[in-house]
């Protein structure tokens, strides 16, 4: 789990390597991973847009952005939580991910950035 606050946003994320999508054979690993966001400040907040780039062990890298999560663009009331949960598939058993959500106030509609937290895909089997 890795946890990381700006702007009053707490994001935690937990990832899992997804052994039944993924074919080592072929080199696909598939892994998800649980966010949960948490808005720590005395006035409603909206998730706009998200910024992601995801690393491989073989430096292959690339960005995803787009607008919200999961096709929404949630309102994230004070002392509210919202959670989703999402996937990525890398060409190498060991990666990371790292990025940022662009947030709005929503009685200012004044943006700021939020920083997600880097972690590690890592495929259990490379432990051993």
């Amino acid at each position: 789990m890795e946890s990381l606050i700006t702007e009053g946003i707490q994001i935690i994320v937990n990832s899992s390597y997804e052994e039944e999508f993924s074919h080592q054979e072929i080199s696909e690993y598939v892994f998800s991973y649980h966010i949960e966001i948490a808005n720590e400040n005395d006035f409603p907040v909206q998730l706009i847009s998200r910024k992601w780039f995801v690393l491989d062990s073989k430096c292959e890298q690339y960005e995803v952005q787009g607008p919200g999560v999961i096709g929404e663009q949630p309102i994230i009331k004070q002392g509210a939580n919202y959670e989703y949960e999402s996937g990525t598939q890398l060409t190498s058993p060991i990666g990371r991910m790292s990025g940022y959500y662009i947030m709005k106030k929503v009685l200012t509609e004044e943006k700021f950035k939020v920083y997600i937290p880097a972690f590690d895909l890592i495929a259990p089997f490379i432990l051993n």
